[in-house]
């Protein structure tokens, strides 16, 4: 199993978005230059995040904005606002009710499963965009 590689292009994306706001136009054009994809993916995560609350899509190609403090922006309401997944794990269809091991796997499972899910939104929520800000700033020795 593999989440989509929308959250980290979405990651990326709002990063890109507050480094070069103040100083160019944060077009689709130049966040798939960044991310390596095409514009189309990109505006369709645009619009996600914008749907989100995140960030403004301005007219044209004046690209886009954040609206939200990045300190206010946790990886978690990211991966919520482009992977909208109610269950992360999915299970097999119709297990054999008459084999023992089948009658019982969601019972055996399913807790672990949540218990698993609700983890990584935990981590996930534990860390915002200002706290990948800082890294970058340290790497790039910026601060």
């Amino acid at each position: 199993m593999k989440i989509t590689s929308r959250f980290s292009i979405a990651v990326h994306t709002l990063l890109l978005i507050y480094f070069f706001q103040r100083s160019r136009n944060v077009t689709s054009n130049f966040i798939a230059s960044s991310v390596n994809t095409n514009p189309v993916v990109i505006r369709r995560i645009l619009s996600n995040l914008k749907e989100a609350g995140l960030i403004e899509v301005l007219p044209g190609r004046n690209g886009s904005k954040l609206i939200k403090n990045p300190n206010k922006i946790s990886l978690l309401d990211i991966f919520k606002a482009v992977d909208s997944i109610d269950t992360l794990f999915n299970f097999h269809d119709n297990p054999n009710p008459e084999c023992p091991v089948g009658k019982n796997i969601h019972t055996a499972l399913d807790g672990h499963l949540i218990d698993a899910q609700k983890a990584l939104e935990d981590s996930l929520a534990k860390t915002t965009l200002e706290d990948l800000i800082k890294e970058i700033n340290q790497k790039e020795n910026l601060l």
